[in-house]
């Protein structure tokens, strides 16, 4: 078995401070300022267009930010160039030389460093050893699958011994299935070297599976950082919590006060607010779809809110069934364990959709 590949230095610190970045006038990072620890499994989740990858970017040094510092370890390498900064990126393209071996792709940026020919052969064992490809070391590319070309890219990086690792989206050329391969590759491959990572995606889930903590972005900015369920449980506004997950809206207004102070959404339904619930002007009401159930019994239980409903469709979707329900003029998700032979709520009927205040979460809109 192959010796680990060691690392030059102990996993190191991110640090990016009053980052600001604009494309003429496009202002496509704004006041970025993140803390990421050593041997951290970080992401950068958002749709597309959010900056992400020019975050990350950023860090590589390919983009220059107009304001603010990006230090690793405490070094700041904000002016350094990117081959002057100890970090390592596999690109999205995997960026593999289709005429070279996978042997000689991996050692190709060892060479470049002027590294000794003993220390490369060593580097690319070990780094094809980790990766597990030791056996196709003499195939070109195009001899291998996407799995495969994207775990050359992985080998290819972690032998320069980076300080940083940077994985563009390396995912997203791979089928569904190899995807969750891959990813647990990912993953169990950073463990064991204990390196700081930084992983962009625009998916959720590979996100919430793999990584340590998530900085959640939209529009150049920062909407929250923190771990999966952190962020998946207490949303800070209502753009994470629609994009980690499904996530139920229901805008209205509070109308009355003290115990006699409710909610009041579109289409006249009504239910009360309990009194030590702090709620900001404007907010709406959010919850995931398995933190409410569906009942024929009218009125409260076990300190439930009820609301009357008109059950609009109905997905089976395995180990649940998905029912869209109508409060009114707005349709909310619920999903319920699925178990043969209970009732299933027929499309057009009427029930009652139950709400536990603990679940509840109130969102400026």
């Amino acid at each position: 078995m192959n010796a680990p590949l060691s690392l030059t230095t102990p996993a190191v610190s991110v640090d990016i401070a009053g980052v600001n970045l604009s494309y003429g006038t496009n202002h496509v990072l704004k006041d970025v300022n993140l803390a990421i620890e050593p041997g951290e499994f970080f992401a950068f989740l958002g749709p597309s267009g959010c900056g992400k990858t020019t975050l990350l970017r950023l860090i590589a040094g390919f983009n220059q930010a107009d304001t603010g510092h990006v230090r690793i370890g405490g070094r700041d390498i904000t002016d350094l160039p990117p081959w002057k900064r100890d970090v390592g990126m596999v690109f999205q393209s995997y960026a593999l030389w289709p005429h070279m071996t996978v042997r000689r792709n991996v050692a190709f940026g060892l060479e470049e460093r002027g590294v000794k020919r003993a220390e490369v052969e060593r580097r690319v064992e070990t780094a094809l050893g980790l990766v597990g490809l030791a056996h196709l070391a003499d195939r070109r590319p195009s001899q291998l699958s996407g799995g495969q070309q994207q775990r050359v890219a992985v080998a290819r990086t972690v032998a320069i011994e980076p300080k940083v690792l940077l994985l563009d989206e390396p995912l997203s050329n791979l089928d569904a299935k190899m995807r969750v391969q891959v990813r647990r590759e990912l993953r169990d491959l950073q463990q064991r070297l204990g390196l700081t990572t930084i992983f962009v995606t625009h998916d959720q889930e590979e996100a919430n599976t793999i990584c340590d903590r998530i900085a959640v972005m939209n529009d150049g900015i920062v909407q929250q950082v923190g771990t999966p369920m952190e962020l998946y449980e207490r949303p800070a506004n209502l753009f994470v919590a629609g994009f980690l997950g499904t996530a139920n809206i229901l805008k209205g207004r509070i109308v009355g006060s003290g115990a006699e102070r409710y909610f009041e959404i579109d289409g006249g339904t009504r239910f009360p607010i309990p009194e030590d619930d702090r709620i900001p002007d404007g907010a709406a009401l959010v919850f995931r779809p398995q933190h409410a159930t569906l009942t024929d019994q009218a009125g409260p239980q076990d300190g439930a809110l009820s609301l009357p409903c008109i059950i609009a469709n109905r997905e089976f979707l395995g180990a649940s069934i998905r029912y869209g329900a109508r409060i009114g003029a707005t349709e909310v998700a619920i999903d319920v364990p699925f178990q043969s032979g209970k009732y299933l709520f027929e499309i057009g009927s009427s029930g009652w959709l139950k709400l536990w205040p603990r679940s509840l979460h109130w969102l400026s809109v």
